[in-house]
């Protein structure tokens, strides 16, 4: 407790010392908060976790790549992000199931610890605005995760590039930039999602429950329960149309679309492969006539576009949330 104390009131004194030289209180709580992430052990166990799951994802992919690059040549730098290994998942499948740890450890304790400890009473008594703390925290944890993400991003490409010697073409290199931009959005929803339950719940290990059981429920159950209630609503037997079967599969793919794992791994796995054409079920006429290729860029930004602008706005709703929330309790309850 003593250490914890001794590290807000030097935050605080950083706090005075930049507010002295005439910074805004904004831009004095983001240094604050990025100084205590880089500086705590917390930040520390999740960066070893993010570099041992890069190696072993690219470990993974560069065991199997002679393989796939056997059946396919084309987008070699891409097959480093999307193969996976004996046993070993992919660095895209990494991610989707362990990016929300990430925004969950950052942020689920941003608020009630600093109640539980008194710390909060004195942040807000600095000449401040009171919605600088939130919006510092909260960007402070988003720099925090973009400059963890594209760190990933370039340490597999620079293995990738040493070990198959074949630079990246300008294609691969903006589908790997625009994944890179979807994982900080997808890792800053949950890290919004846990500055809510942090804003909500006097205790951090009541909202650190609440989050990870959500984590778990998005990534494991949602699936099911998609199905369950297709199953339900479109029950498909022996004598079943293709119209009921076409809206079991339309139901099942609107329930899993509420999820922010369900909606990232799918605009991955569109971006990253340009053999995706579509995110919807295809029938047999409608590939009749279609010419075999692949396909552009921008083609595959227009198919993922709603999903980008869906997780941008969960994670806008969730913060605006949280920031009214916290803009409306009272500060010195305890």
């Amino acid at each position: 407790m003593e250490m914890k104390l001794e590290k807000n009131q030097g935050g605080l004194l950083r706090l005075r010392e930049k507010k002295g030289r005439g910074e805004s209180g904004l831009s004095a709580l983001y240094h604050k908060e990025l100084a205590d992430h880089i500086g705590s052990r917390r930040f520390l166990i999740v960066l070893v976790l993010i570099v041992l799951t890069s190696y072993a994802s690219i470990y993974g992919a560069v065991s199997n790549l002679s393989d796939a690059v056997a059946s396919d040549s084309d987008f070699i730098f891409l097959k480093l992000f999307t193969l996976s290994g004996n046993s070993i998942p992919s660095f895209t499948s990494f991610i989707a199931l362990l990016g929300p740890f990430v925004g969950l450890t950052l942020g689920f304790d941003a608020i009630n610890s600093e109640r539980a400890e008194g710390t909060l009473n004195r942040l807000v008594s600095q000449p401040i605005y009171r919605d600088s703390v939130i919006n510092g925290k909260f960007l402070a944890g988003a720099a925090i995760i973009t400059v963890m993400v594209f760190s990933m991003g370039l340490f597999i490409g620079g293995v990738g590039l040493l070990v198959t010697g074949i630079p990246p073409s300008a294609e691969e290199i903006g589908r790997v930039l625009v994944f890179l931009v979807f994982t900080a959005v997808y890792i800053c929803f949950w890290l919004a999602l846990a500055i809510l339950f942090s804003v909500l719940c006097r205790h951090a290990a009541t909202s650190a429950m609440l989050g990870i059981g959500l984590w778990i429920f998005f990534a494991l159950f949602m699936s099911l329960v998609a199905t369950m209630t297709a199953g339900f609503l479109y029950p498909i037997n022996d004598t079943a149309t293709v119209g009921q079967v076409l809206n079991n599969y339309e139901c099942q793919t609107a329930i899993n679309r509420l999820s922010p794992y369900y909606l990232y791994s799918e605009a991955v796995s569109t971006i990253m492969n340009p053999n995706v054409r579509s995110t919807n079920l295809i029938l047999p006429q409608q590939l009749s006539g279609a010419i075999t290729g692949y396909l552009s860029l921008g083609q595959s930004i227009l198919l993922v576009w709603p999903h980008m602008t869906g997780l941008l706005a969960l994670t806008a709703v969730i913060f605006g949330i949280s920031y009214i929330g916290f803009m409306r309790r009272e500060v010195r309850s305890r």
